[in-house]
């Protein structure tokens, strides 16, 4: 099979042929009918997560078709639609047992710890605590925003945020996972101020719902403006895109007893955020943070996005095919995207 595989960090990867997934015992192969291109897969590429081994096919936002089952994979078949969370969980450990599989202590991440979905093909382990159906009335190109942007932003917005009606919630970084907690929170009543360098992801923030949209400049200054346009500061803040700077501003946006939410990765090559901590003392501030969504949340999930109608395919900026990756990857270098949505690689479909 073909898949995108990076051979040197920081090199521009390759397409090439690459040995036939095998399903484990408990787990199945997916024929991946679309994957997102996400900054998650930008930094494996680049090095920063020390689970990446190489060679590494990257990847992690599918939807597709089961093609091949374990033999002790029960209630599922071949030919089912579905999709992952990023997180896959083993469903025996503490945690799980607990129901915080997407903190699984011994987890499985297609596209950093295993090869992932920017291949035709991939494994899936633990199939039974991991896989989640897909409804027919949804594309496989929507629904492999799921798994990591809109499932970390439902996550970041409506539980470790706790995002209610009147509030006020500012958003760093318009992205996928940015522009997903716009709708989320907008949908659940609140007032948004969005915060990105790029005009045209501000612009897309605006017609997500943002009652603002503002440029980025330092840490202090982004802060005190939000707190201007909010009145003393906003409810909840959310770092969707996950630098120093950022996580520093979001903070600097809070209200007295407001919380800040880290939903972008911080790996620490990247530096260490300059934390206002005597704002947090002096502000009872909380800090949390998010790392995915448990698969038995996907149902509530999709209820949300049915209930608020909020249109997936409206996030799509631009839909490329597998021998596009590496410049898409390339393309995340800039700090100033030239373009404005979620990256999705649509495969040839075989059903």
């Amino acid at each position: 099979m073909r898949a995108v595989v990076i051979e040197e960090f920081g090199v521009l990867p390759v397409v090439r042929e690459v040995p036939e997934p095998v399903a484990a015992p408990v787990g199945v192969v997916i024929e991946v009918e679309a994957t997102g291109v996400c900054r998650s897969d930008w930094h494996s590429w680049q090095g920063h997560d020390a689970a990446v081994r190489l060679p590494h096919v990257a990847g992690h936002e599918l939807a597709g078709r089961i093609v091949a089952l374990g033999e002790g994979v029960r209630g599922w078949e071949i030919g089912a639609r579905v999709t992952v969370p990023f997180v896959c969980a083993c469903g025996s450990c503490a945690q799980c047992a607990k129901g915080d599989q997407q903190i699984c202590d011994r987890e499985f991440q297609p596209g950093a710890t295993h090869w992932g979905s920017f291949a035709e093909r991939v494994a899936i382990e633990h199939a039974e605590v991991n896989l989640v159906a897909l409804p027919d009335s949804l594309p496989s190109s929507e629904a492999a925003a799921l798994g990591c942007r809109f499932g970390t932003a439902f996550r970041a917005v409506l539980r470790q945020g706790r995002v209610s009606a009147g509030q006020w919630v500012a958003v760093y970084g318009c992205g996928g996972v940015g522009i997903s907690a716009i709708l989320l929170a907008v949908a659940a009543g609140a007032k948004v101020v969005a915060v990105d360098v790029s005009p045209h992801a501000r612009e897309l923030a605006e017609k997500s719902g943002a009652t603002y949209s503002i440029d980025f400049t330092t840490p202090e200054a982004v802060g005190e403006r939000v707190r201007e346009l909010t009145g003393g500061g906003a409810h909840v803040s959310l770092d969707c895109l996950g630098a120093p700077q950022t996580c520093a501003a979001s903070i600097w946006s809070l209200r007295k007893r407001g919380r800040h939410v880290q939903a972008g990765l911080m790996p620490p090559a990247q530096g260490i955020a300059p934390i206002p901590m005597h704002r947090v003392i002096g502000g009872e501030l909380e800090i949390v943070g998010i790392h995915g969504l448990q698969a038995y949340e996907y149902p509530e999930m999709l209820r949300t996005i049915d209930a608020a109608g909020i249109d997936l395919g409206a996030l799509i900026g631009r839909r490329i095919g597998l021998d596009d990756v590496p410049a898409a990857l390339a393309g995340m270098s800039d700090p100033v995207p030239a373009r404005a949505g979620v990256t999705v690689v649509e495969f040839t479909q075989r059903h």
